[in-house]
């Protein structure tokens, strides 16, 4: 499974509105021979990836994969049936998928004689899987904040960032794509225009984008974005071995979650702290279009 999740984490930045799910498929003996992620909507998912790898000896065996195999016919046909098809004998899952459509993927390969084992090493699946989840959720985009720093600092951190965010929100608004063709054709809407001022009009234009995660650069000329994001990331300066106040850590509402020093500076990562009852839900109203 950890092998599946870092597989997952190729597909970061170019699969949304779709999650980024990756799948390692083993033999009967336990023998890896093939794996894939799901790169963009329209293609192909993981798991008929990861099959197309392992051919005939899929039979059998073991399929591992991050997130529920789907159970509908999109513009792919479901993964349920992929997986019923190749015969394999077992399918381990580590998050259930909240946008599964009637009975669930994993409902029916039971049904189908598979054996099906779920919330495997589910935590750490959601390293990748988390900001779709939580975008599903809210209803908006996963937001990043990058603050702090000299401009050298900001710079490393947003090129480093960038790969696994859908857009990119940098001085005036202006919007971009985080890898540029990273989405395909047709499947994703970035907007032509700077964001306006009003952080509620600017949300309303990234929720229509299809993006599931944003990456916000400063304020980015839209005052207020910065202060709904989801985690942020502080670019402090050093200071010296003997000195007075240094800058505030993170911004109030944030939890620290990782500390790490860089070229100059040290990378100070946080989550905001989410009110009780607040977590991400299983449950989410209208499904995805994978």
């Amino acid at each position: 499974m950890r092998r599946a999740i870092v597989v997952s984490a190729q597909g970061l930045g170019s699969t949304s509105p779709n999650p980024p799910v990756g799948c390692v498929v083993l033999d009967r003996g336990g023998r890896v021979v093939g794996e894939g992620f799901h790169l963009r909507k329209g293609e192909a998912h993981a798991e008929v990836n990861a099959l197309a790898a392992a051919g005939d000896r899929a039979v059998g065996g073991t399929a591992v994969v991050t997130l529920e195999p789907c159970n509908h016919y999109g513009r792919t046909p479901p993964c349920r049936e992929a997986l019923i098809d190749a015969r394999v004998a077992r399918v381990v899952i580590a998050v259930m998928d909240p946008t599964s459509r009637g009975e669930g993927g994993a409902a029916l390969l039971r049904e189908a004689g598979v054996e099906v084992e779920q919330g495997v090493l589910a935590e750490e699946a959601l390293l990748v899987l988390g900001p779709w989840l939580e975008s599903l959720t809210r209803e908006r985009p996963f937001i990043t904040w990058i603050c702090g720093g000299g401009d050298a600092a900001v710079r490393d951190e947003v090129r480093l960032l960038r790969e696994s965010h859908d857009l990119v929100i940098t001085a005036g608004g202006v919007v971009e794509e985080g890898r540029a063709g990273s989405h395909g054709v047709g499947v994703f809407r970035v907007p032509e225009r700077p964001l306006g001022s009003d952080v509620g009009g600017a949300l309303k234009v990234l929720v229509g984008t299809g993006a599931r995660s944003v990456l916000v650069v400063g304020d980015a000329g839209v005052p207020g974005l910065e202060e709904i994001a989801d985690r942020v990331v502080c670019c402090l300066p050093f200071t010296g071995e003997s000195s007075g106040p240094g800058p505030t850590s993170l911004p109030a509402r944030y939890r620290l979650s990782e500390v790490t020093r860089g070229v100059g500076y040290v990378r100070v990562v946080g989550r905001r702290i989410q009110a009780r009852g607040s977590g991400v839900t299983r449950h989410v109203k209208r499904p995805c279009d994978l």
